[in-house]
Parts: structure tokens; sequence; C-alpha cells
């Protein structure tokens, strides 16, 4: 959709240079979610710097003595800490130089003061669910912090697209650790499969077949001229009609779901409706026309 858009609206981009572009888009979502975690990683780091602070004072009061700096020492960190591979992602990808290290520290200063992580700190002997539970609780205070966000857009403008996919992979990670697989963030990068037998060839087929699909699309506006819907509605219609004919084993209901929710995310308040009632009249027209042709998985119901 996105790779879609930006050819509408620089004719001068080619089919060659869309498909790498759709590519260089799936990479940086895979980029954002190591980013991501590199973030939360250096976030219960400071907690170092905080123990350094408390003994380096001359008089340590006895909450000085107590402190430890578990945010850090704990096996969930520290799994990651000692991931030699991960650590290496993290470098080649430049991620040491795209901190703002001032901006952690005053966002673990803010999340040190919640009750929730006093009681982690009280606690005596904190088990692995302990430190799963205080680290994803610091994960959602982040997100919601509007200069987390534009610290991580600074670096990737892409969060505001794929925020949902990024949250969702952070919040299987720290489920899955302490992981010993090394490997285990690879998991996280986009499969052959969905990337260039579905995605790449949905986009070349809905730019190969941009005429046939508004021959279709039209008639089924009926009171509505072509030219008055918005562009995000037509991109994610041909899209969605391209799906339903020339992709066999998606499910058509599945092909109606999606597109109305990704109508949701991105498009005007009242396309869901529209792309909803748009896609029912299509669908039952080309199933009558027997234009839809449904094999395995993907039943037409």
């Amino acid at each position: 959709m996105q790779v879609l858009y930006s050819m509408n609206r620089d004719k001068e981009i080619t089919l060659t240079a869309g498909v790498k572009r759709y590519h260089r888009y799936v990479d940086k979502t895979y980029e954002l979610y190591l980013y991501t975690l590199y973030l939360l990683y250096k976030l219960c780091g400071i907690s170092i710097k905080e123990s350094n602070q408390r003994k380096s004072k001359h008089i340590l009061s006895a909450e000085d003595k107590s402190f430890t700096p578990k945010l850090w020492e704990n096996e969930i960190v520290q799994s990651l800490h000692n991931n030699l591979k991960l650590q290496k992602a993290w470098k080649q990808a430049g991620f040491t130089g795209l901190v703002d290290e001032d901006y952690l520290t005053n966002k673990y200063k803010s999340f040190s003061k919640l009750e929730e992580y006093a009681g982690y700190m009280g606690q005596k002997a904190s088990t692995i669910q302990n430190h799963k539970d205080i680290i994803q609780l610091l994960f959602k205070s982040c997100i919601k912090d509007e200069n987390f966000v534009d610290m991580v857009e600074a670096h990737n403008p892409h969060w505001s697209i794929d925020d949902s996919l990024v949250i969702g992979s952070m919040k299987r990670t720290l489920k899955s650790l302490p992981n010993d697989n090394e490997d285990f963030f690879e998991s996280y990068l986009p499969e052959d499969e969905p990337v260039n037998e579905y995605g790449a060839e949905l986009l070349k087929m809905v730019l190969q077949k941009d005429e046939e699909l508004l021959l279709i699309i039209e008639p089924a506006l009926q009171n509505w001229d072509i030219s008055r819907v918005a562009i995000l509605d037509l991109i994610l219609l041909k899209m969605a009609v391209c799906e339903l004919m020339y992709f066999p084993t998606i499910p058509t209901k599945v092909t109606l779901n999606e597109f109305v929710e990704v109508s949701k995310l991105y498009s005007t308040d009242k396309s869901k409706d529209f792309i909803n009632g748009i896609l029912d009249r299509l669908l039952k027209q080309l199933s009558k026309e027997g234009k839809i042709k449904k094999e395995g998985r993907g039943l037409v119901e």
C-alpha cells in the first residue's frame, strides 16, 4: 500500500524501483524491531548509573546501601547482554550512536517513581516472572511516551505505520526471555514466502493489471465518480480485488476483513464502511461471473 501510494504520487518510480522500495520497507520494519529492543536494553542499563551515583555519596542512606541495579542484573536483560550475536547485530546497525542518553536517564527516573517499581525493588528475592513483569511494564510505559516515539521516529519514520507489528514482536520477545538460543531475534526476520510470493507479487500484479482492476471497480461504485474516491481507498480496493481474483489460497473472508481493518488504520473515518460495502458488492459480482476460484485453505466460504 505504501509503495503503491508513492508510485501514484510520483509517476517516475518504475516497477523495478517500486519492488526495491517495497523490500527496503520490509527490511526497515525488522530494523525497527531490533532498535526498539536495543533502546529497552539500554534503558534497563541506566539502573547501573543510579547504583554508582548512590554508592559515590559521602553519606549513604539505608536506601542507598540496599539499592541494587536489579533492573539490569537479572536473567532477562543479561540474556540480551550476553548474546554476542545480538550485540553484533546492534553494532552493525549503528544503534550505539542513535541513543539520546539524557532522555533515557529522565525516562528511567520517572519510571523509578512508580509504585510498581518501588514494589519490585522492595522484593527480597525476585523471580524471573517478577523481572519479566517489570520490564514489560517499562516497555508499555515507553510506547505511550511521546518522547520515546519521537526518538524512534527520528531514526526510523516507519513507527507510525509499523508500530503494531513491532510492539507485537517485542511482547513475544519479552515473554520468551531469557532465551539460550542466540539466534532468537532472527525469527522475526520477514519470511521469504509472504514477502516474495505474496507481497512482492501482489504489488507487481496491481501495477500490471491497473486498467483491468479499474474497469472492475468503477461500475461497483454506482453513484460515486471514481475521481472522487480517496487515493488510499482506491489503492486498497485494487489490492483487495487482485487478491480475490489471483491469489487462490487466500480465503475471501480473510481478504475482506483484512482490507477493512487496514482502511481503519490508514484512510478516512468513513473508509471502513465504504471499503466494506464496495468489496461485498464486488465479491458477489465476481463470484457470480466465475472470476473467483479458490482452492485448499482458500475456499470462498
